[in-house]
C-alpha cells in the first residue's frame, strides 16, 4: 500500500476515534458557574450566563492581540473596536475597574516567512508592524491595554510552562524534537466547541488531536534554548503563559475573534487547566463576529482586506464605532457601501441633534415648542431601556434604538413651528448631557478645548456680520443679488469645513461638525 494512502487511512481512523471518544462516551464539559460577585450583568458564554467576577468590581481581560507581519485591516479593527466597546462600557457605564493585558505576536511562521520574502530581520519586520498597529488603534481611539505583552520577551517563562505540562504527564517529547500535548491525557479536550478539524497530521504525534506546545528547530529560522533543544513556542502555549503570568491561574475575560474558538482558544484552555490543575482557567470566552467583503470573511489570505489606514482616507474613527455600534458584537457583519451609508446617517443624525440643543440653549434658536414632561419622561424611558440592553450580553444595537428614539422625539419638539412661549432649557440640557455622555461612553470622540472656544467665537463674529450682509441685501427695495449670492457662497464654504449655517426669517443659527 502506498505510505501517503496508509498514512491518510491512519489519521482518518485515529481523528474517527477520536471523536467518537469526546462524543459518545463523554459528556461536553460544562461551563462551571463562577464564585464571587454578581454584576447583574448577562454574558454570552455560549448561552446567556450572569458574569460573575473574582474579585469584586475588578474584571481581568486577557485579549489575543495581533501577529505582526503585515498592516492591520478593518476585519482586525472590528474585533478591537467591539471590545473596546465592551471594556468602556463595564468601566464607564457599570463602573467595573477593568484590567486588561494583550498579546503581540512578534515571533510566527508568517512572522518568518514575510521576512525572508522582504529580505528583512524577523525583530524589524515585527517591530515595525507592531508600531504601525499600535498607532492604528490610537486613531481608531481604542483605548490600551494596561500591557502589551510580546511574546519574544516570554521565552523562559514558555519554557518553564511546558516543562510543567510534560512533568505532569500530559505532554510528550517527539522523536522530531518537537513537544505535543496529549489530548488523550487530557478528559475535558472539546470544552469550547466539539473539534471539527485538527492541526496537520505529523508522524510523530500520538493522536491527530495532539497540537505543538514547542516546535523544533528549522535551519535559517530564529530559536531559542530548551531543555528538548533548540526552536520556538508553538502558537497556543504562547498566549496561554502571557495570561497565566499576568491574571494567574483564573482570568474572567478572554477575547478574541470568532475564529479563535477552534484550535487556537480550546487548546489555551486545554494546556492551561492541566498546567494549573483547575477545571475551569478562563471564566467567560468573549469571541467578536467576522467582517464580510462580497461574501467571505475579510482576511489577509484571501487577498480581500481593506487597510485601516485605508478606510481612514475616506470615514472618520467615529463612523467605525457607530458601525460597530448598530451591529452585535457576536454578529457577522457584511462591509459595503450601504452599511456606511447607514453608519455615517446614523452619526449626522446625533450630531445634528446636539447642535441644535446646544443652540437652543445658548440662545439661537428661532423655533422649539418643548414639552418638558414628555421629554424627561422619555428621557427616563431611554435611561432604563439603555441600561437593560447593556446589561443583555452588551446589546448596544438595542441601546441605539432606544437613544435614537429619544434624539426623534427631541427633534420633533425643537423643530416644531410652534414657538412656545417659554423656553426649557433644562429639560433640553438634561437630554443633551446624558447623549452627549453615554456616546462619549461608548467613545465616540467629542474633544472640546481652548482653540475649539477660539474658534467658536471667530464662528460666531463671522456669522454675526454675514447676517447684516444677508439682511441689508435682502431689506432692499431691489434685491441686491450678488450680495445675496455672496452670503450663500460663504455658507457653502464654511460648510466644506465643517460649519453648518442655517437661515430662518429673523435669525441664522451655526455649528461645527464635533465628530
Amino acid at each position: 500500500m502506498n505510505v501517503f494512502v496508509r498514512e491518510a487511512l491512519r489519521f482518518k481512523l485515529i481523528t474517527t476515534c477520536h471523536r467518537l471518544l469526546h462524543t459518545e462516551t463523554k459528556c461536553q464539559p460544562e461551563w462551571l458557574k463562577p464564585v464571587g460577585y454578581e454584576t447583574n450583568i448577562m454574558i454570552y458564554n455560549p448561552c446567556k450566563v450572569p458574569l460573575i467576577l473574582k474579585n469584586k468590581n475588578i474584571l481581568t481581560w486577557y485579549a489575543c492581540g495581533p501577529t505582526v507581519y503585515d498592516s492591520a485591516h478593518i476585519g482586525h479593527a472590528i474585533t478591537n473596536v467591539h471590545s473596546d466597546i465592551i471594556r468602556r462600557i463595564l468601566t464607564n457605564h457599570f463602573d467595573i475597574n477593568t484590567v486588561m493585558a494583550m498579546s503581540i505576536t512578534d515571533i510566527d511562521e508568517k512572522i518568518i516567512k514575510r521576512s525572508r520574502e522582504l529580505k528583512q530581520d524577523c525583530k524589524d519586520l515585527a517591530k515595525y508592524y507592531e508600531n504601525e498597529f499600535l498607532e492604528d488603534m490610537k486613531m481608531l481611539n481604542v483605548l490600551q491595554p494596561h500591557l502589551y505583552c510580546r511574546v519574544t520577551s516570554y521565552i523562559p517563562q514558555i519554557v518553564q510552562f511546558i516543562k510543567n505540562i510534560i512533568d505532569k504527564g500530559n505532554a510528550y517529547v517527539s522523536k522530531g524534537g518537537s513537544v505535543y500535548f496529549d489530548t488523550c491525557k487530557y478528559g475535558m479536550y472539546g470544552k469550547l466547541t466539539n473539534p471539527s478539524s485538527v492541526e496537520k497530521s505529523h508522524p510523530y504525534k500520538k493522536s491527530p488531536m495532539d497540537f505543538c506546545l514547542w516546535r523544533a528547530h528549522k535551519e535559517n529560522e530564529p530559536f531559542w534554548e530548551s531543555p528538548w533543544g533548540r526552536g520556538r513556542p508553538g502558537w497556543h502555549i504562547e498566549c496561554s503563559t502571557i495570561a497565566s503570568a499576568v491574571f494567574g491561574s483564573c482570568i474572567d475575560i478572554h477575547s478574541g475573534g470568532v475564529d479563535l474558538i477552534f484550535p487556537h482558544h480550546e487548546n489555551e484552555e486545554a494546556q492551561s487547566c492541566s498546567y494549573h490543575e483547575v477545571k475551569q482557567w478562563v471564566n467567560y470566552w468573549l469571541h467578536c463576529g467576522h467582517l464580510f467583503l462580497d461574501e467571505e470573511k475579510m482576511s489577509k489570505s484571501l487577498k480581500n482586506t481593506i487597510s485601516i489606514r485605508e478606510f481612514l482616507e475616506k470615514y472618520t474613527a467615529n463612523h467605525f464605532r457607530i458601525l460597530c455600534l448598530i451591529s452585535h458584537y457576536r454578529t457577522g457583519l457584511k462591509f459595503s457601501d450601504a452599511v456606511m451609508n447607514n453608519a455615517t446617517g446614523t452619526l449626522n443624525k446625533i450630531e445634528h441633534f446636539m447642535n441644535d440643543c446646544d443652540n437652543y440653549i445658548a440662545g439661537r434658536w428661532s423655533l422649539g415648542n418643548v414639552d418638558e414632561v414628555k421629554l424627561l419622561q422619555c428621557l427616563e424611558e431611554t435611561k432604563s431601556t439603555v441600561n437593560t440592553a447593556l446589561a443583555d450580553d452588551f446589546n448596544t444595537p438595542q441601546a441605539m434604538r432606544s437613544l435614537l428614539k429619544l434624539i426623534d422625539v427631541g427633534n420633533s419638539m425643537l423643530h416644531d413651528s410652534q414657538k412656545s412661549a417659554s423656553t426649557s432649557i433644562p429639560a433640553v440640557a438634561a437630554v443633551l448631557n446624558y447623549v452627549s455622555t453615554t456616546f462619549s461612553n461608548f467613545g465616540v470622540s467629542n474633544s472640546t478645548n481652548a482653540a475649539d472656544h477660539m474658534i467658536n467665537s471667530i464662528v460666531e463674529s463671522f456669522v454675526k456680520f454675514r447676517r447684516t450682509v444677508r439682511t441689508r441685501a435682502i431689506e432692499q427695495d431691489v434685491k441686491d443679488k450678488a450680495l445675496f449670492n455672496a452670503c450663500d457662497q460663504a455658507r457653502t464654504d464654511l460648510l466644506t469645513c465643517g460649519v453648518t449655517i442655517k437661515d430662518y426669517k429673523t435669525e441664522t443659527i451655526w455649528s461645527i461638525k464635533k465628530y
